[in-house]
């Protein structure tokens, strides 16, 4: 990250009374240099703002001052959320996906953050392996929560291992202090099969109930193991280790219900999908904080898809990358705008954990003649089913079969700014495609407006 520059300037906006343009750059915000754009919201949020920015192929920077009223929105867009570098990962956990990415991606995917500010702004799970004792009084100081941290195990030494970092094996003693400073963090384990399940996921339940009790949630999400994974200890569960997690997880949210009087561990959709169960619906979840992980996704999906209503704010989760990442804050977009095709016919493509989801619900709720068709990932392989993880190739290779006359759907969790994991773009498909919004809200909204149309015509 190379400082922090002006993207866009709302209209009729206190910025926009003063000498400001797009891609100035910001040198400092009444005298101090923001590091964040939290240190920076923070510097705005009074009645007079001053700025000093810098102007390209200008030598020397100017000072502009802004009044408004306190609290009042500045009205800039900043590039990014983090002005001086995002502090990356140091860990090599054998687990970890972007060592699963293929040569020649874009640069950004293959970043790996470990910085508590992207888990404040966007659930980015850290370690804390690399945190520090500034940290800990920034994060309190300035009341930055909730957090999102990586478990995995509380046993130190498989701790250290699976994260290939000694300091893995102590870094938990800032979880401890983070809860007992009042801060809200939401925990998760990456259950390896033959590594960290069994016993030693027990072991580590038993300690979310008794050393960090204060946790609000702690989910349980499958390892993803694609064709280009290299770690012999890695591989994906079976349909009985899937089964024993999802009922270890059922049994820790009776218990932590019974002793701590809610319920604190969930296991992901996919654990319950890969088991042959149906996940639970929604009257099971505290909240939807760990839904990026898969917890309550199906659920809240479903739920809102039925009844035609906005889904829940999700929270963030595990694996997001910097350019990859819900369309909130400031995360890049997932799509750019698209003109939608007039056909009436429609068929939806997905992935292929949630292909026989989406059948059922149209086939309950009246929606029997859309077509779904299940992607198949052979870009990564593996156990890699989701739609999050969708390709234009392999889209591409789906769509070979289905009608031009028809409309074909995708959801916008597979694209950053108009492009596919594998660098293509929506134009770079053979037929138009036209992207939703992925909330059953969204989606229902679109094949209603397709039905209309077809009705219209008849």
């Amino acid at each position: 990250m190379s400082g922090a520059r002006i993207s866009s300037i709302a209209a009729g906006s206190p910025a926009s009374t003063v000498d400001l343009v797009v891609d100035d750059e910001l040198v400092s915000v009444n005298g101090r240099e923001p590091t964040d754009i939290i240190e920076y919201q923070q510097l705005i949020d009074g009645d007079v703002v001053t700025l000093v920015v810098r102007r390209a192929g200008e030598a020397l920077a100017r000072k502009v001052t802004i009044t408004k009223a306190e609290g009042q929105p500045l009205g800039l867009n900043i590039d990014s959320a983090v002005f001086d570098r995002i502090r990356t990962c140091d860990n090599h956990c054998t687990f970890c996906f972007i060592y699963q990415l293929p040569k020649g991606m874009r640069r950004s995917l293959y970043v790996k953050d470990d910085d508590f500010r992207l888990s404040f702004l966007y659930g980015n799970y850290t370690t804390l392996t690399r945190f520090t004792e500034f940290d800990l009084e920034r994060i309190i100081d300035e009341g930055l929560s909730p957090l999102y941290v990586s478990i995995h195990t509380t046993n130190p030494t498989l701790r250290a291992e699976m994260l290939r970092n000694p300091r893995g094996a102590t870094s938990l003693r800032w979880l401890r202090e983070l809860l007992r400073a009042g801060i809200v963090v939401h925990g998760q384990v990456v259950v390896c099969p033959g590594v960290n399940d069994g016993a030693e996921l027990e072991r580590t339940l038993f300690d979310v109930l008794t050393l960090y009790p204060e946790l609000a949630s702690v989910a349980l999400v499958p390892v993803g193991v694609s064709d280009l994974s290299v770690e012999a200890t890695m591989r994906s569960h079976n349909e009985r280790e899937a089964r024993e997690v999802v009922e270890l997880a059922e049994r820790f949210q009776r218990l932590t219900r019974e002793v701590l009087g809610v319920a604190k561990v969930f296991a992901s959709d996919e654990f319950y999908l890969v088991a042959g169960l149906d996940p639970p619906g929604t009257e099971s979840f505290e909240s939807l904080d760990e839904a990026e992980n898969g917890v309550g996704l199906v659920a809240a999906f479903a739920e809102s898809f039925a009844e035609g209503t906005p889904m829940a704010k999700l929270g963030s989760g595990f694996f997001q990358s910097v350019d990859g990442a819900p369309a909130m804050g400031y995360r890049a977009p997932r799509t750019l705008e698209v003109a939608r095709e007039e056909g009436e016919d429609v068929t939806v493509l997905t992935g292929e954990y949630a292909a026989p989801i989406l059948r059922r619900l149209f086939d309950e709720h009246g929606f029997g003649d859309v077509e779904v068709k299940a992607v198949k990932n052979r870009y990564f392989g593996g156990n890699i089913k989701v739609a999050g993880l969708m390709t234009g190739r392999d889209l591409q290779e789906a769509l070979t079969d289905v009608s031009l006359a028809r409309l074909c759907l995708v959801p916008d969790v597979c694209l950053s700014e108009g492009r596919f994991l594998d660098g293509l773009s929506l134009e770079d498909l053979s037929r138009p495609v036209t992207p939703v919004a992925t909330t059953g809200h969204d989606l229902r909204t679109t094949l209603e407006s397709a039905r209309a149309r077809r009705l219209s015509r008849a």
